[in-house]
């Protein structure tokens, strides 16, 4: 089971599990990592964080004598030689650079991102407020709950609701008065020691009404809970969708019929689903509890019918109230359609909480981690890391210093390739391999000559780097590591010398791994996410289990300026005339603001392109939770890529 100088020649059997610990040893190693194997006489010695054997307390020390391996103590270990001493380092990962340069590009850097998240934080808590101090006191007037109250009742004391997608919606629907996070709340929560998915109708936007965007924000939240194998929780209070915009919500395969076939698939995948009736359930929206696996209901403001009274009188002209209609007494003691009613949203809630609760406990799939341990850089530097400007060179590598615990990373291939960095690292504990462009200028070795160097611009994928990223990735496939992408990437290289090189080719055997990939992958927008680029990097297409934006992306086909000057000379050239300078400079102007708006991270997020836009220094903990959510899906798939160019 390893090289040909590792063979079980002499055991102590003094345990029955003893010989079984050649056997695993590649599961182990150092600091978790695998073991390197040397083929100069001896092995190169550690000491591994865990035991050699899995589940048991025991790590036995492996020592060779006269040619033989022999188990004792309490740790493995072959005895020294020359070579181990010579190559101590490679046997270690390496602790990255973790001291910035704080002058004053570094200061000014922290306090533009320190006031953008303060700017985007305000319109946060803006967003959180719904439909207005009005619509919350109608709320409170009927004895409801508002959403966000509903949310901090459901999920455990002393935890913390991650909310995605919290910019949904915005900009959108202005002629109807706008659509705060697209009417609904959506996100992670610890509800009785369990990760579910929670999605919660908010009733003062519009009677929490279905727009387009909610319909894709709900599916996203399906998607997330049947990727990750999550219970999901839906807090119903809907007047079902949105008339004037039907056409938009209504018909198509992405629209509001999806909902209620995720819920199918996800009952039957096995994974649970649990709604609560607190407030109005109409039409088709009524099939959404029903097809949960329980239903619980309001008395008094909880009601579920598939046509309202107004329809009702119209179609048939029978006059009658909602609670006669479809109330809790009617569809818990009559119609038998509801499971259970309660007398208000608090025990309702608690219901909830309590059927969670019940639920067994799946095993999590065996992604690797050990305790976790700070990185070497300060919470608050990273913000100064990334320029303001776009366009500015910078070393993404302390970035990964300020995420990776103890800033420890083990990079493969760092000599080749440059412009992509590509290793592995722990967040949190849990071992990810990690795809990350590097935007320095690199230089790449052309020959064995000191002169053979060729300078590559960062932040581009060349040849080499897409190789490269494709064989890591389908390395981290064979290791089980989960992947993490750092995204700041302006495209593939062009011109004729990519295109003799191949960059076709290996691009799109880049895309094609990525796509193909069977463990995690996790993406973060850091900086610029343009054209093919996005792609290769797992982009929103790609299927990463989560995405996150720092409010430093920027995503669009191309940059900015080169976009505005293409956009510019169509025009002119459609217009057949020239133009004077001062002209031409203002309608560029208007072109680049037009081009910045629409790459704005607020944009992407507001079309659900990304699951929320996040505060950088909380990256390592938001990463960490989206892991252990991953964890609970324990069926991966064999990993496979049909015909790859070469």
């Amino acid at each position: 089971h390893g090289p040909k100088d590792l063979r079980l020649t002499e055991l102590d059997r003094s345990r029955p599990d003893a010989g079984e610990i050649l056997l695993r040893v590649k599961r182990v190693g150092i600091c978790g990592s695998d073991v390197h194997y040397y083929k100069h006489g001896r092995v190169g010695s550690f000491v591994p964080k865990r035991p050699f054997v899995q589940g048991h307390e025991f790590a036995g020390e492996v020592v060779m004598e006269n040619s033989k391996f022999k188990i004792r103590n309490s740790k493995f270990e072959i005895p020294d030689c020359g070579y181990n001493r010579r190559h101590k380092e490679y046997l270690m990962p390496k602790v990255l650079d973790h001291t910035p340069r704080r002058d004053t590009t570094f200061e000014t850097n922290r306090d533009h991102w320190r006031n953008g998240l303060r700017i985007i934080g305000a319109q946060r808590r803006e967003i959180e407020q719904g439909g207005g101090e009005r619509a919350a006191a109608k709320q409170a007037a009927k004895g409801k709950l508002l959403v966000r109250e509903r949310v901090a009742a459901l999920i455990d004391s002393g935890t913390e609701f991650l909310e995605l997608g919290s910019f949904a919606a915005w900009g959108f629907y202005e002629e109807w008065g706008g659509a705060p996070a697209a009417g609904v709340v959506v996100g992670l929560g610890t509800v009785s020691g369990r990760e579910c998915v929670v999605v919660a109708n908010d009733a003062t936007v519009k009677a929490g009404a279905w727009f387009p965007l909610t319909c894709k924000k709900i599916l996203r939240a399906q998607e997330i809970a049947l990727e990750n194998r999550l219970p999901v929780i839906y807090l119903v209070d809907s007047a079902g969708v949105f008339l004037p915009m039907q056409d938009e919500i209504f018909p198509d395969r992405e629209h509001f019929g999806r909902v209620f076939y995720n819920n199918a698939r996800l009952s039957a995948e096995g994974i649970y689903q649990i709604s609560a009736i607190l407030g109005s359930c109409v039409a088709g929206g009524a099939y959404l509890p029903i097809m949960s696996d329980e239903a619980i209901i309001v008395e008094g403001n909880g009601t579920i019918f598939l046509a309202g009274p107004h329809l009702v009188q119209a179609a048939i002209g029978e006059r009658i109230d909602n609670q006669e209609l479809g109330g809790a007494e009617v569809q818990v003691d009559i119609s038998g359609v509801v499971d259970d009613r309660f007398p208000d949203d608090p025990s309702a809630i608690e219901h909830v909480r309590a059927r969670i609760g019940e639920l067994s406990r799946p095993p999590l799939a065996p992604f690797d981690r050990i305790e976790a341990r700070p990185p070497l850089v300060e919470d608050e530097d990273i913000l100064g890391l990334v320029p303001v400007d776009r366009t500015k060179p910078y070393d993404m590598k302390m970035i990964l210093a300020a995420l990776l615990d103890g800033s420890e990373f083990t990079e493969y291939k760092a000599t080749y390739g440059q412009t992509l960095i590509c290793g592995t690292g722990r967040i949190e504990g849990w071992a990810v391999g990690v795809v990350a462009n590097q935007r320095q200028i690199v230089h790449r070795r052309r020959g064995l000559d000191a002169a053979g160097r060729e300078m590559q611009i960062g932040g581009v994928i060349y040849s080499d780097s897409a190789d490269k990223g494709a064989r890591f990735v389908e390395l981290m496939n064979q290791k089980g590591i989960p992947i993490l992408f750092l995204q700041d990437v302006t495209g593939f290289m062009v011109g004729s010398k990519s295109e003799r090189e191949g960059i076709i080719k290996d691009g799109a055997k880049m895309v094609n791994v990525v796509s193909n990939t069977v463990v995690p992958k996790f993406t973060v927008f850091v900086g610029n996410s343009f054209g093919a680029g996005n792609y290769a990097m797992c982009g929103r297409a790609y299927g990463a289990r989560f995405y996150y934006s720092w409010p430093s992306a920027s995503i669009a086909v191309m940059g900015g300026q080169q976009a505005s000057e293409t956009l510019l000379s169509i025009q002119l050239k459609n217009r057949g005339e020239d133009v004077a300078d001062a002209e031409r400079t203002s309608l560029l102007a208007e072109i680049q603001a037009r081009f910045a708006a629409a790459s704005d991270p607020r944009y992407a997020a507001a079309r659900l392109w990304v699951d929320e836009i996040i505060d950088p220094r909380r990256t390592r903990e938001i990463l960490a939770r989206s892991i252990a959510a991953a964890a609970h899906q324990t069926r991966i798939n064999d990993f496979k890529v049909g015909v790859l160019q070469t």
